[in-house]
């Protein structure tokens, strides 16, 4: 058998010692002895402290609680460690038990749930070949036979910690029970598939978005992307059953399949709590719906829904308290862009621009900066499409195109509120770039987003608008492009011997690289799923408009005078911001060469 690594001394087993029956908390505490984990001192302190009384505690989860010391380094012994060390101790793999990975219909197709309670057991994966089951009772083997009778394939045995089987049973059992009531209460419904068209004069009991079964699995869906700090929540019907997805970090990972009933009726179910038409399932829609996470901070929820061939499909966009709002260090800022950054958005007046593709970043940046400059004593003003989060420090206002009232209306109504700053969401047109000029010119301080690759290019897209150099050169203090980047989970990164200086400095020329370089590589662990990154950073490029750069600002500027100015006034592109991340050592050179644009 293959062990998962760890940071425990190696068993030294004694095949006269395998015991039969139920865990004994003494005897692990003898191994943990006998191996050299603990010393006899620590061992014979933890029989004293345990033996003055009895609980009915898995011996594991009782002597985490007593947190035993490690003799090499002193440090207290944890259950998962505990757990590890008892895999090794009986020749078992051990597993920590990752939620996204179990396919939770066929657990409860195995066994039932009091099965799995009563022999504290839990199915983590089936597959044509054998059913891998976890357990913390590794000497309990009386329930191996029947579950091979029952599922008609080897049972293989792996070691979890106690407290997570417990958890999980509940889980599992909860959701594909919640999952089947569901199914129950709509018959065989059918959704509006493109394909089944012929089918719809069937009268089928359509599901009820306020089953019980339906509810259940839609508060368990919402706490589990909560708990997996998932961005989005993706609902996507297809041909045979509809697939749900979590974005986390910026990667889509599959969760779970279900019967394409049941995904019709959490759609319908979200949609009537984001206050959406229940009905309508031609036309897109957009909500949004606020709940509470296990902590009890409130999250906020975007909710979109799209007709597509097979049914209706939803996104969710999360938006944590912890992620929206952060310090300029948190967000990635490195202190040579934090400080002219600060200086920017401390000028009475101008246009400061972010700019980057879609799900780069800009509006936590643009949220950020704005709680930062909303005082007491100034009046923040914002008309977006629509409003991402609601923040009770600024005066929000969505433009609503069916009512004619766009982002120019907005900025104009604005205009006549006594703002101080104003944040429009996006300019994307003409109109709406010059009402920002405008507000700009009157001594407004105008905050927006663009969508251009580079800082630079900020400045001819203005023009291609149809704004005028004069007005630029009169009205924009900056321009700051980002991109988002995976950083290194901080557990199980690795020194990369084998990343060269010279890879990196090919990466970012014709700019040079100076300092210090300390890569490293993702290797992966539980924390991080097996995926060697855990969050994300920020890189910024930001082009501050001085004298120099304004001369350049002509009928028709050349980019590339524009950038090597910019560079001279002190801007840093992306690519480099991200080269000097990697020889940080906090993310890796294939992340930032996928992420940002080449030099020019």
């Amino acid at each position: 058998m293959t062990h998962h690594s760890t940071t425990l001394a190696s068993p030294r087993h004694a095949s006269s010692l395998a015991p039969v029956g139920p865990l004994d908390w003494r005897r692990i505490v003898e191994w943990l002895s006998a191996d050299g984990v603990v010393s006899a001192e620590e061992a014979q302190r933890t029989i004293a402290r345990c033996s003055q009384a009895e609980s009915a505690q898995h011996p594991l989860v009782r002597l985490a609680n007593v947190a035993m010391v490690r003799q090499s380094d002193g440090k207290p012994l944890d259950i998962e460690e505990l757990t590890e060390f008892l895999a090794q101790r009986c020749d078992l793999p051990y597993l920590r038990i990752d939620p996204l990975k179990v396919d939770v219909g066929k657990v409860a197709d195995t066994m039932s749930a009091t099965y799995a309670e009563r022999h504290k057991v839990l199915p983590v994966q089936v597959t044509a070949k054998e059913v891998i089951v976890a357990t913390a009772e590794p000497f309990i083997t009386d329930w191996v036979a029947e579950v091979e009778r029952q599922a008609k394939r080897p049972v293989r045995r792996v070691v979890a910690n106690p407290l997570d089987i417990h958890r999980f049973t509940a889980e599992f059992f909860a959701l594909a029970k919640s999952v089947r009531n569901a199914q129950k209460a709509g018959g065989n419904a059918v959704t509006s598939n493109f394909e089944q068209l012929v089918e719809l004069g069937k009268t089928n009991k359509q599901l009820d978005a306020n089953d019980q079964g339906v509810v259940k699995v839609v508060d368990w869906l919402w706490q589990y992307a909560f708990d997996q700090r998932a961005s989005d929540i993706h609902l996507e019907p297809r041909r045979e059953q509809g697939v749900i997805r979590f974005r986390i970090d910026g990667v889509l990972h599959p969760v779970y399949q279900m019967p394409l009933g049941v995904m019709s009726a959490m759609v319908a179910r979200v949609k009537l709590l984001g206050r959406m038409d229940v009905v309508e399932k031609r036309r897109p829609q957009d909500g949004r719906i606020k709940t509470r996470n296990q902590r009890g901070d409130e999250v906020e929820m975007r909710l979109a829904t799209l007709p597509t061939a097979f049914g209706e499909k939803m996104v969710m966009r999360i938006f944590d308290p912890d992620t929206a709002v952060k310090d300029l260090d948190a967000l990635g800022f490195a202190q040579h862009d934090a400080q002219r950054w600060e200086e920017l958005i401390k000028r009475p007046y101008g246009i400061i621009l972010v700019t980057g593709p879609t799900g780069s970043g800009k509006t936590t940046t643009l949220y950020s900066t704005l709680k930062r400059v909303a005082t007491e004593e100034v009046n923040v003003s914002t008309v977006e499409d629509p409003i991402e989060m609601i923040e009770p420090s600024f005066n929000q206002t969505q433009v609503q195109p069916q009512l004619d009232f766009s982002f120019a209306e907005g900025v104009r109504a604005l205009m006549r509120q006594d703002p101080d700053i104003i944040m429009v969401g996006e300019i994307r047109d003409l109109e709406t770039a010059e009402m920002a000029v405008q507000a700009a010119l009157t001594g407004h301080l105008v905050f927006s987003t663009l969508h251009t690759n580079d800082a630079p290019s900020a400045v001819t897209r203005l023009m291609e608008l149809g704004v005028p150099s004069y007005l630029i050169n009169a009205t924009l203090l900056g321009v700051l492009a980002q991109r988002l980047v995976r950083t290194l989970c901080k557990e199980c990164k690795q020194p990369d011997e084998e990343a060269s200086q010279e890879a990196l400095a090919q990466a970012v020329k014709p700019w040079k690289l100076s300092g210090s370089f300390h890569p490293y590589k993702p290797v992966g662990c539980v924390d991080c799923r097996m995926t060697g990154f855990r969050g994300r950073m920020g890189l910024y490029e930001l082009l501050t408009v001085t004298e120099a750069l304004k001369a350049g600002i002509n009928k028709e500027p050349s980019m590339d005078a524009l950038r090597r100015q910019a560079v001279k006034d002190g801007m840093r592109p992306l690519r480099m911001a991200g080269a000097l991340r990697v020889a940080q050592g906090m993310t890796t050179l294939e992340e930032v060469v996928a992420a940002t644009p080449p030099p020019q």
